[in-house]
């Protein structure tokens, strides 16, 4: 009986961690924060590599807390957002992070859009969203400088600053979190668990892993051994700054295309007072492709290489000629915020970050629509996981939590 109690306490001492989570991300880090709030105790290490979290996804989109309005009944994004929507605004309050219940229009301008406008209403209602149908004299008395057909207001929208939200998580979470942590190799065990090398030649090992990579989860995921039976088809989604940010009050969004899982160009007030405008969605040429300048040729290659990517080329070429041609234009792009914003000019669009949207694409072509986590042997993979993953960080990290823990305790 000694003897077995030794021999767990050394078998134990050569493990790091008892989660080992790769990606400092919302998220991954959110998944860090669910791990230690359900376990006390449990060792979790997080491994970034770059050199402070929110680098990617989390720190490059627009601060929007979304309201679910968007996503299928019964989906995850439907579940999960809505829950994390009420979940970010009381985190954001409980830590006094910056943020704003402002509510939003989305706007239809056109006949046609009316029949999708109205069918946003039923699914806000199905997802337990409080939705107000506007007429035109109304979205003139909330948004003076917008016009439209008819609008619908969405009251739980808000905005938020999800890299304070990210740091937060990790700090509350109390796990180890090493930046400057490239991962270049996954050794996976399915009777002992993980060790993972990073570039510097460094080893970590824990007894489950969690692959939060978010851009690079399905290479993160192929390292450990796992077919994800997907790939990250990275899309660039530029932004443009509002030089007169008086012309908008709050956030206000077209009707979106349902065949098509990006929300089109917006104009959305964050927590600082500015005025974001866009993204687009056009092919970045690079996992990190913040720029037409920025090629990194074996990506690109892994990008023509998989089936699907040529299937969505054929399946939505009209709308991403439209896409690139607002990306090479400033004055096409201009003319699509002017459908909402009649009053901007060209000279009212300062140029601002872009961010890459990690889109999960099937091999016939399917562009995953709702968040993905799929299991492997002591391994966990967030395979689809972009907007509203920020809104919803806080339920989909517990769902992974659950998940790891179960993992953890079938050893």
């Amino acid at each position: 009986m000694h003897y077995r109690s030794r021999e767990v306490v050394q078998v134990r001492s050569a493990y790091d961690c008892d989660v080992l989570v790769i990606g400092g991300g919302i998220v991954g880090l959110s998944t860090a924060y669910a791990v230690t709030r359900a376990a006390p105790g449990t060792r979790v290490t997080v491994l970034e590599k770059e050199q402070g979290p929110a680098h990617h996804q989390t720190g490059r989109n627009s601060g929007v807390i979304h309201s679910g309005v968007y996503y299928r009944p019964g989906s995850l994004k439907a579940r999960y957002a809505v829950r994390g929507a009420a979940e970010m605004v009381k985190f954001c309050a409980e830590y006094d992070i910056p943020h704003a219940v402002t509510g939003k229009l989305i706007v239809a301008t056109e006949k046609a859009e009316l029949p999708r406008l109205h069918a946003l209403v039923q699914r806000g209602r199905e997802n337990g969203i409080p939705v107000r149908e506007l007429g035109p004299a109304q979205i003139i008395e909330a948004e003076p400088e917008v016009r439209g057909l008819a609008a619908i207001h969405v009251g739980t929208t808000g905005v938020c600053d999800y890299g304070a939200v990210a740091r937060q998580l990790g700090e509350a979470s109390g796990a180890d979190i090493r930046y400057g942590a490239d991962v270049v190799r996954i050794d996976r065990r399915p009777d002992l668990g993980a060790a993972v090398r990073t570039a510097d030649g460094t080893i970590v090992r824990g007894r489950v892993l969690v692959n939060c990579a978010g851009l690079h989860c399905d290479e993160t995921a192929r390292l450990a051994g796992d077919d994800p039976e997907m790939r990250i088809v990275p899309f660039r989604g530029e932004y443009f700054t509002l030089a007169r940010p008086e012309l908008v009050r709050g956030l206000v969004y077209p009707v979106p295309d349902p065949a098509f899982p990006f929300l089109g160009v917006h104009l959305t007030r964050g927590i600082d007072g500015s005025v974001h405008v866009g993204p687009n969605a056009v092919p970045a040429l690079a996992r990190e492709g913040y720029g037409w300048g920025v090629v990194r040729p074996r990506e690109l290659a892994a990008t023509l290489s998989w089936p699907g990517s040529w299937r969505i080329a054929r399946r939505h070429w009209r709308y991403g000629a439209g896409e690139l041609r607002r990306s090479v234009s400033k004055a096409a792009f201009t003319e699509a915020v002017r459908r909402l914003l009649p009053a901007v000019t060209p000279d009212d669009l300062l140029p601002a970050a872009a961010g890459v949207r990690a889109q999960a694409v099937l091999r016939d072509g399917t562009l995953v629509d709702d968040f993905l986590i799929k299991e492997g042997p002591r391994t966990v993979h967030v395979l689809n996981a972009p907007s509203p993953a920020a809104t919803a960080s806080l339920p989909i990290g517990r769902e992974v939590a659950r998940r790891a823990l179960a993992a953890l305790a079938a050893r």
